[in-house]
């Protein structure tokens, strides 16, 4: 099997976990709460990564001047962003949630320019936001009518606007501050702070109940997600690995009508198209600044 079709695979395996996400979260909260799916989706998301550090010989030593980054992007990822999409999860259809939540190289691209200094906006930059601001009009807003009177989103949308924003932010620390560390390592770092953080709150209030296998699954599925995913990127181009995971959409979209019921609207569809327009146009940044990136 050649590089490209085997990162392609790699790439489309990590986008359909992300897509059982929102369900496998759906389903825990039909027997638990929010506290008690977002710490079994952590502590198990952890234990998958250990152990594919462990099988690939990894280690997990990393300098003392990595700390406070890796820090903040577990804080802000995971004990933050993360439980912020989880809890939104419980008052917003899975696709506005997996939408919005492919809208973070919007956030991506305003704050690289602003501190990454050669990260310059292009033509297609401006482009791409255009169209993926579109895109979460129309999932958000559902309706022509809603559109027109200007009722756009909920408070549940709100919270994954939110949670998108912090997602970039750690993409663009560890970009700028963690590119010579193993990206399976940074992953492992990225859910260990906020979710050590997280239980001892969580222990020293309610405890942790485990009511569902879905609890479970939903952590074994996030942490091989973020395997896939970092091993996509090192075999593909940044640009297809940003085209594939449009993917993620429209997987999410077919299970959560199939195992939920949850339909979508016409103007719903209009936006996941125009979700593909922006990942187009922001990707061709991408390809043109890394012609020979393998």
């Amino acid at each position: 099997m050649s590089t490209k079709r085997k990162g392609v695979l790699v790439v489309l395996g990590a986008s359909i976990m992300w897509a059982i996400e929102p369900i496998m979260v759906k389903l825990s909260y039909q027997t638990t709460d929010v506290q008690s799916t977002f710490a079994t989706r952590a502590i198990f998301c952890l234990i998958t990564i250990a152990i594919y550090l462990f099988l690939t010989g990894k280690s997990l030593r990393v300098e003392a001047k990595y700390l406070p980054k890796l820090l903040y992007v577990s804080i802000a990822a995971t004990l933050f962003a993360d439980l912020m999409y989880v809890y939104a999860l419980s008052k917003v259809q899975i696709i506005n949630a997996v939408l919005i939540g492919h809208m973070q190289p919007i956030f991506v691209v305003l704050i690289g320019f602003a501190f990454l200094k050669n990260d310059l906006v292009t033509k297609f930059d401006y482009l791409g936001i255009l169209f993926m601001v579109v895109a979460g009009l129309l999932v958000t807003s559902r309706e022509l009518d809603n559109l027109l009177a200007i009722r756009i989103g909920t408070i549940g949308d709100f919270y994954v606007v939110l949670a998108t924003f912090a997602w970039a932010t750690t993409a663009i620390v560890a970009r700028r501050y963690l590119k010579e560390l193993n990206a399976a390592v940074i992953a492992f770092y990225r859910f260990f702070f906020g979710t050590v953080v997280f239980l001892i709150y969580l222990f020293a209030t309610s405890g942790i109940k485990i009511t569902n296998i879905h609890q479970i699954l939903l952590g074994i599925i996030i942490g091989i997600g973020t395997i896939l995913y970092y091993e996509g990127i090192k075999l593909i181009k940044a640009a297809q690995v940003s085209a594939l995971e449009l993917s993620t959409p429209f997987f999410a979209t077919v299970l959560g009508y199939v195992v939920l019921r949850e339909s979508i609207t016409t103007m719903q569809f209009f936006g996941i198209l125009s979700l593909f327009g922006g990942i187009y146009f922001l990707a061709r940044k991408e390809s043109i600044k890394n012609p020979t990136l393998t």
